[in-house]
C-alpha cells in the first residue's frame, strides 16, 4: 500500500520560509514523478511545482525564483523549500506522485495517482 505523508506546515509571518517535506512509502517513484500542489481556502487545487525523472525540475509561475524542489531518491522523499512567503501562498499543501507521468500533463492534478493529506501552511500579513 503506498502512502505519502506531508510536515513541516505551520503559521508564519510574510517574508519567513518553511521547508515541507514528503516521505513515500510501498514504492519508488524515481522512474516517474513527485509534485506539490496547493489549494487556498475557497479555491480549486493548483500545480506548484514538480521533480520529474531525470532530475527536471518544474515550477508556477507564482513561485519561480522563491520555492525550490528537491529529492533524495536513496530517502525516497521529495521537499519543497519555501522562502519569501507571501499571504497569497496560503493553502493546504499537498503531495502527489504518479509511476509515470505525461509531460504535457505534469501540472494537472489528473496525473498523479497518489496524493497525501496534506499540510497547512498560514503566512500572516
Amino acid at each position: 500500500q503506498v502512502h505519502l505523508v506531508e510536515s513541516g506546515g505551520g503559521l508564519v509571518e510574510t517574508g519567513d520560509s518553511l521547508r515541507l517535506s514528503c516521505a513515500a512509502s510501498g514504492r519508488t517513484f524515481r522512474d516517474g514523478a513527485m509534485a506539490w500542489f496547493r489549494q487556498p481556502p475557497g479555491k480549486d487545487r493548483e500545480f506548484v511545482a514538480a521533480f520529474r525523472r531525470g532530475g527536471s525540475t518544474y515550477y508556477a509561475d507564482s513561485v519561480k525564483g522563491r520555492f525550490t524542489i528537491s529529492s533524495n531518491n536513496i530517502r525516497n522523499m521529495v521537499d519543497l523549500q519555501m522562502n519569501s512567503l507571501l499571504p497569497e501562498d496560503t493553502a493546504v499543501y499537498f503531495c502527489a506522485a504518479s509511476n509515470t507521468v505525461i509531460l504535457s500533463a505534469l501540472r494537472s492534478p489528473g496525473a498523479y495517482g497518489y496524493w497525501g493529506q496534506g499540510t497547512q501552511v498560514t503566512v500572516s500579513s
